[in-house]
């Protein structure tokens, strides 16, 4: 797995659509594996996770586990951290943030 958000879903499955909603709501891109009618990419996740359910979420190589276990990190404000490690855009204003920054580059940070 490389960088960035993969989750594995089915299309109909409440806990999916949740979880998407969160990322979506944070304007974060992922990459949707669904396995509604693919038992190979089943295998694959369960193969991957240790789990059957459906999600089963990555950023970045760490798996964090399914729907309830990502709103967790959300309410203990761990979730963005983990974004960010995985160098994932947090990007509220696309067409004004680069992710690729340096601390030396933030308006606050900067000599004047």
């Amino acid at each position: 797995m490389s960088q960035g958000v993969t989750i594995y879903t089915t299309q109909y499955c409440p806990y999916c659509i949740r979880a998407r909603n969160l990322l979506d709501a944070k304007r974060v891109s992922y990459e949707n594996i669904a396995v509604d009618h693919d038992p190979q990419l089943r295998r694959e996740m369960m193969t991957r996770s240790g789990r059957s359910t459906v999600p089963q979420i990555w950023i970045g190589e760490q798996h964090i586990g399914g729907c309830d276990d990502m709103m967790l990190l959300e309410r203990q404000g761990r979730l963005d951290e983990l974004l960010v490690r995985a160098a994932v855009a947090l990007n509220p204003h696309p067409e004004t943030i680069n992710i690729n920054w340096r601390m030396a580059e933030w308006p606050m940070n900067k000599q004047q």
